[in-house]
C-alpha cells in the first residue's frame, strides 16, 4: 500500500503534461529558475539539465532528501528543505538578474504564495511563473473585468502580469487522485503601476476597499473606507456607471478614479466640504 503524503500532496505523474510544464518557461539556459514543491522531481529532473541554476525548495523533509540523491550529479541544482511562505526568495536570486518560477502550488496557500511572487515582481526580480492550481483559482486570475469569476485576485494578478491559461489536468493525472481539475498558467510578469500612474501601496489598499463587499457597489465600498459622497462624486470618471460594481471595472478606469481620489487640491480650488 503506497505511502499517504503527510503534507497532502497530490504528485504529478502524467508524463506528457510534465513536459509540457517545463517547456512552457521556453528558453531557461541562462536563467536561474525556483521550484516550489518539486515533490518526486517529476517536473525537476526535466529542468536539472536545461537551466543555469535551479533552486528546488521542498517543504517535506524526506522528499527533500531524495531529491539531493536523485540530482547528485546536477552540481547546477540546490534542493532547499524550506516553507516557500518564510524563504527570503529575493536572495536566493543573483543581484542584478531575474528568476523564472515553476511549480505545483498547494491548494490552502496558493493566493498567499501569488502575493509573495507579486512582490518579487515589483521588486524587478522576477520574470515569468508557470504555476499549476486548482482550476476554480486559476480562473479567477485569468477572468476578465465583468464575468462572474472577476474579484481582487483577478485584478491584482492582471496588475502585476500578463495572463495565459494553457490548459487544464484532470484528477487522473496525479497520485493519490485529488477531489478537483488543476489549470496550469504562465504569467509574465510586467508590473503596470507606472503605466496606470498610481503608486503600488495605496493602489493596493485601495483595490482591497473597492471589492471589500461584492454585493455592493463600488461608490458604496468607498463610503463604507472613509470617502465622502462629495470626494467621490468629484472624482467620478464618465467611464464608470454610477451603479457599477467593482467586478464589472477594468483596472484603467479603476486607476483614474484613484488618481482622482488621492489628487492634492488644486490651490485655486481648494475647500471643505459643506
Amino acid at each position: 500500500m503506497p505511502r499517504k503524503p503527510p503534507l497532502g500532496q497530490h504528485f504529478l505523474t502524467d508524463d506528457r503534461a510534465r513536459h509540457a510544464i517545463a517547456d512552457a518557461l521556453g528558453d531557461i539556459s541562462a536563467r536561474t529558475v525556483i521550484e516550489i514543491g518539486p515533490g518526486h522531481g517529476a517536473i525537476t529532473t526535466i529542468l536539472a539539465p536545461r537551466c543555469r541554476r535551479l533552486i528546488a525548495i521542498e517543504l517535506d523533509p524526506a522528499l527533500a532528501a531524495e531529491l539531493r540523491f536523485k540530482l547528485r550529479a546536477h552540481l547546477n541544482v540546490e534542493v532547499l528543505h524550506a516553507d516557500i511562505l518564510t524563504t527570503d526568495l529575493a536572495a536566493l536570486i543573483p543581484p542584478g538578474e531575474t528568476a523564472d518560477v515553476i511549480g505545483n502550488l498547494p491548494y490552502y496557500i496558493t493566493s498567499e504564495i501569488l502575493l509573495r511572487l507579486f512582490s518579487l515582481a515589483r521588486a524587478n526580480l522576477l520574470s515569468r511563473a508557470v504555476l499549476m492550481m486548482q482550476r476554480e483559482v486559476a480562473d479567477r486570475l485569468a477572468a476578465a473585468p465583468g464575468v462572474r469569476d472577476y474579484g481582487l485576485l483577478s485584478a491584482t494578478t492582471q496588475l502585476h502580469a500578463r495572463v495565459e491559461s494553457l490548459f487544464t489536468l484532470p484528477p487522473t493525472a496525479f497520485s493519490p487522485q485529488p477531489a478537483v481539475f488543476s489549470t496550469v498558467l504562465r504569467l509574465d510578469f510586467a508590473p503596470r503601476f507606472t503605466e496606470l500612474s498610481v503608486d503600488p501601496t495605496g493602489f493596493d489598499r485601495f483595490l482591497h476597499a473597492c471589492f471589500a463587499q461584492k454585493r455592493k457597489t463600488l461608490a458604496n465600498n468607498l463610503r463604507a473606507a472613509g470617502y465622502s459622497l462629495d470626494q467621490i462624486t468629484a472624482a467620478w470618471p464618465d467611464t464608470i456607471a454610477a451603479q457599477a460594481r467593482a467586478e464589472s471595472i477594468p483596472l484603467e478606469p479603476m486607476a483614474a478614479l484613484y488618481r482622482a481620489l488621492t489628487a492634492p487640491p488644486h490651490p485655486a480650488q481648494s475647500h471643505q466640504p459643506e
